[in-house]
């Protein structure tokens, strides 16, 4: 195998860092939008661009609002463990 193969192959083996300030957080958003686009798209019977776009904006901001309920209870429940 060449160099370069070898090269691809080692970025799959040491974890990316992802940092958990604001920056890094907000790439959630895309990547939920993406993913759920993906899975109305599968799951939709008959798509159409307002059906659809209306679908996966309202799964996009469930998940994103359940996200943020789950990161709120957790940040309280570490709060009240640790003080």
């Amino acid at each position: 195998m060449s160099p370069f193969v070898f090269l691809i192959l080692a970025n799959f083996v040491a974890p990316e860092n992802i940092g958990t300030n604001v920056k890094s957080i907000l790439w959630l958003l895309p990547l939920t939008v993406a993913i759920t686009a993906v899975y109305k798209a599968t799951k939709m019977p008959a798509i159409t661009t307002a059906s659809f776009i209306k679908e996966v904006l309202i799964l996009s901001g469930s998940i994103i609002v359940f996200i943020i309920v789950i990161a709120l209870t957790l940040f309280s429940l570490a709060w009240l463990i640790t003080e």
